[in-house]
């Protein structure tokens, strides 16, 4: 792939150490391509890490995991998503742990992972761990990923309630994440429904965007404290992404903060379909010019 100066979609990312004095262990990058000079479909790449671990590790592992994930994806033709991602995660579930064996002060550490790559209007999504991919359309909330925490196996088991996993002392235990002892399988499943089986939720991946949709990639800093009835009501309200980003930290804070909360959106506008820049004078338009 190409790099590009400018994103053919509307983009928002913040994060936000939170009110406790912790360091901030949230990474976050987001980058915009073309599949290349004469594939001039454009391309926008984001990936958001939660680092775990003491003493600045979690820090660590979070940098390592983004940097190494962007760079796979940066490197690839854009041709092979799943492989690409597959391989990104590998890489830098393996950087992370050969860091935190050849430290002891990074001991143990290790990050979660949401990535959205998007070409065209063609979504794939792959996460590890708890950070959370969600879509807002037609004014509707749905979680894309899934969480691969104790509670969330817990109530597909049936084990507890719903309800109850928020408040569980276990919520925060984390059963897939980078840098454990052998690489984690990233997620693909997408559900555009609750009632989505895994067959029917990894069919998903490549769906088509519509105008006016917009992905929400978050840290568990919001969803800890923010309803996902919240979460809709709140980018709704908002004339721009940006205050809905600022609007969201905030909301976070008032409740405690007590953690990081790191927020990337993605909108297509409304027009997106309509848009009239000339085949010819895409790739001009989208390296600057």
């Amino acid at each position: 792939m190409k790099r590009t100066a400018r994103a053919h979609l509307n983009v928002e990312a913040q994060s936000h150490a939170g009110m406790t004095g912790k360091n901030n262990e949230d990474r976050y990058a987001v980058a915009s391509f073309v599949l290349g000079t004469k594939e001039r479909t454009p391309v926008l790449f984001a990936v958001l890490a939660d680092g775990i671990g003491g003493h600045k590790a979690g820090e660590v592992a979070a940098e390592l995991a983004v940097n190494h994930i962007m760079e796979v994806v940066a490197k690839s033709d854009g041709q092979q998503i799943r492989r690409t991602i597959e391989d990104a995660v590998a890489d830098a579930s393996n950087a992370i742990a050969a860091h935190s064996a050849s430290d002891e002060n990074l001991k143990g550490m290790g990050s979660t992972c949401a990535t959205a790559w998007i070409v065209g209007d063609k979504l794939h999504t792959a996460s590890v761990g708890d950070s959370r991919i969600y879509l807002i359309r037609d004014g509707k909330i749905q979680q894309l990923s899934v969480d691969h925490t104790w509670v969330q196996e817990a109530v597909e088991k049936g084990i507890i309630t719903l309800e109850a996993a928020r408040e569980h002392p276990n919520v925060h235990v984390i059963r897939r994440y980078l840098g454990s002892p052998v690489p984690p399988e990233p997620d693909f499943r997408l559900k555009l429904s609750p009632d989505d089986n895994d067959e029917q939720a990894e069919s998903h991946q490549g769906m088509k965007l519509q105008p006016s949709d917009v992905l929400l990639l978050c840290s568990d800093g919001l969803t800890d404290l923010v309803w996902n009835d919240e979460i809709l009501e709140t980018i709704s309200a908002k004339p721009s992404l940006k205050e809905a980003a600022d609007a969201l930290i905030a909301l976070a804070n008032s409740r405690g903060g007590h953690d990081n909360i790191t927020i990337v959106l993605i909108a297509l506008p409304a027009d997106y379909s309509s848009k009239q820049i000339k085949k010819k004078d895409w790739l001009s338009w989208l390296m600057g010019g």
